[in-house]
């Protein structure tokens, strides 16, 4: 049985009738009784029982109405379901984020705005770092990354990246540290005698301008204590076991007993990156189109290359 007969027999069970089905179906009454003949054929059953003044439901066709009803229910769900997902209205997307993407203003801008135009659309959201954002990008397990590039961060050639936001880098110290009082911008190089908490994942974007500034600045930092996680690096930080340089948006996070200080290096920021494969489908392109829309409505002065591609 295919979904054609078996909306053919719905019709006609429904109306009890041949010429009312037809009617209803929009074909003529012959290919009609084809139709439900061949179903009875293959069934090796009676499905309707004919006389001259009505048409009836046997048993056999009483219990195939109730499934047929629901195949070809499902059966439409999923047709408009996949014409849905075709035109980019539903479907999933799935996207990375590094730490401090959830303190942007932009990410709740653009989660607003994306659930807004797509209600539809699940978005599958994955913690992960830049490299693995990277590496799941290249082998089609994440659509759209969000992450801080390394410094030696040059996009594949299958990769479309913009850039969507960029912050300050500033130095966050223990409330009580020498430093945390000083009047006015710090320097890289005040930092020189005092001991660091540190990434413990290399090819981490913020961690490496972190080390690349105070290379710059005649120095290696000297790591007390390393984490994984940017917000665990400021907890440390908190609790007394060194300083850290971090994004700006790190003000937001609500630790108590930390400070923050500007920098003096006017080139102390750091970027925000979208990135998808270059061949992906709809529903990425419109995340991304989203992710575009709301780093210009959030911060249109604050970042000058919104929207800008890489290459």
């Amino acid at each position: 049985m295919d979904y054609r007969q078996l909306r053919y027999f719905i019709a006609v069970a429904e109306e009890l009738s041949f010429s009312r089905a037809a009617k209803r179906l929009h074909v003529s009454q012959p290919p009609l009784s084809t139709q439900i003949k061949a179903m009875e054929e293959e069934l090796g059953t009676k499905l309707l029982s004919r006389t001259r003044r009505a048409v009836e439901l046997t048993q056999a066709g009483q219990l195939l109405l109730e499934h047929a009803r629901r195949a070809v229910s499902e059966l439409d769900l999923a047709s408009e379901t996949v014409r849905r997902a075709a035109r980019g209205e539903a479907g999933a997307v799935r996207v990375g984020f590094t730490d401090s993407v959830p303190m942007l203003d932009m990410f709740a801008e653009l989660f607003r705005s994306f659930r807004g135009s797509y209600p539809r659309v699940k978005i599958e959201l994955r913690h992960m770092s830049t490299a693995k954002q990277l590496q799941a990008l290249a082998d089609a397990e994440l659509d759209v990354a969000i992450m801080r590039p390394p410094l030696d961060f040059r996009p594949a050639a299958d990769l479309q990246v913009h850039v969507v936001w960029r912050d300050r880098l500033m130095v966050f110290l223990p409330i009580d540290h020498p430093l945390a009082a000083a009047p006015g911008k710090l320097s890289v190089a005040d930092l020189a005698e005092h001991e660091f908490v540190g990434m413990a994942e290399s090819g981490c974007g913020v961690g490496d301008q972190a080390a690349m500034l105070c290379r710059r600045a005649g120095f290696a930092p000297r790591i007390a204590q390393e984490a994984h996680e940017l917000r665990t690096v400021l907890s440390l930080v908190a609790a007394g076991i060194g300083l850290s340089i971090l994004p700006s948006c790190y003000q937001q996070a609500g630790v108590m007993n930390v400070v923050a200080k500007a920098l003096d290096t006017p080139d102390a920021e750091s970027r925000m990156l979208v990135a998808m494969r270059s061949n992906a489908s709809l529903l990425p392109r419109r995340f991304v189109e989203c992710a575009l829309q709301a780093a210009s409505r959030s911060a249109p002065l604050l970042v000058p290359e919104v929207a800008a591609a890489i290459r």
